[in-house]
């Protein structure tokens, strides 16, 4: 008896290949989260200062490609790639082109509006900080 993985792409599939054209049409990825995803961007989210700041790494991407969304306690981040490279120098041609749409959401431990989000876009690197709402702050508590 063999034993058997499941894949949700492909279904049950045997440790050991006894067919030839099993092994050639499986494909070379066959995880799904196995698939690459170089169109989101690399994001870092830590708290300074009683902000919560979101470092979103964009480069090439123009500022006006950029979308930020805020619903109660969803934040998402979307836009689109649109760069078109071509060169031709000492009788070389090249040209690489990369286009498509990506989308992140993050869910924030508290609710928050637009007008408390400060936004920042320099050098490929877009900064969202967001003012924790009073609730969310410390405090401190004098004991009597």
């Amino acid at each position: 008896m063999y034993l058997t993985t499941y894949s949700p792409r492909f279904g049950l599939k045997p440790h050991r290949r006894t067919n030839l054209f099993d092994d050639f049409f499986t494909p070379f990825t066959t995880r799904l989260d196995e698939v690459s995803t170089d169109l989101n961007p690399a994001v870092d989210i830590y708290e300074k200062d009683e902000k919560l700041i979101l470092e979103a790494e964009l480069p090439g991407i123009d500022k006006d490609k950029i979308k930020v969304d805020v619903k109660g306690r969803l934040l998402t981040l979307s836009g689109e790639h649109e760069r078109d490279e071509e060169s031709k120098e000492n009788g070389r041609y090249r040209r690489e082109r990369r286009f498509g749409k990506f989308e992140r959401t993050f869910k924030l431990p508290f609710e928050v509006t637009e007008e408390h989000i400060d936004a920042s876009y320099t050098n490929g690197l877009l900064v969202l900080k967001i003012e924790k709402p009073e609730e969310q702050k410390p405090k401190q508590i004098t004991i009597n």
